[in-house]
């Protein structure tokens, strides 16, 4: 009961962090050269930008979903070569996670023609926003991109 009552007593705290961390990130993601799409709504030009703006109010989460132009093999990779960022199925945590969502799903097909390659799931965590951004940074190097 005790840990229940802290994670309530800190959620604010952890979701204000979240948010601001989290709009730094897509803004960073756009301006790259092989990221060949990034959904935040957040961001200016997301389709449900003005909705988000109207109704939320106290940032925009802290889920990202982004393209890199390359096979579902190097996407793998880059996740791989993560080192601040973990590299897992879940979303959701107080730590940064990172999952691919492959070409070769079975659901991929529910998705809009730009999420079928290279699409990635991110969920910001409370990591320093400028070590992520390093780190994704590093991890896209280290593919060659």
């Amino acid at each position: 009961m005790e840990k229940l009552q802290k994670s309530r007593v800190t959620f604010p705290l952890r979701m204000e962090r979240i948010n601001q961390s989290a709009q730094m990130i897509p803004e960073w993601l756009e301006g790259r050269e092989n990221v060949t799409f990034v959904s935040y709504p957040g961001l200016p030009g997301h389709p449900g930008h003005g909705t988000a703006v109207k109704q939320m109010k106290n940032g925009y989460g802290g889920v990202i979903s982004f393209g890199l132009n390359t096979d579902d093999k190097t996407v793998e990779h880059f996740c791989a070569a993560l080192k601040v960022v973990t590299f897992a199925v879940s979303l959701g945590h107080d730590e940064s996670l990172i999952f691919p969502q492959p070409s070769y799903d079975e659901r991929i097909h529910l998705y809009p023609e730009k999420f079928r390659k290279g699409f990635i799931r991110f969920s910001v965590g409370l990591e320093d926003p400028d070590d992520i951004i390093r780190d994704l940074d590093q991890a896209l190097k280290a593919i060659g991109l």
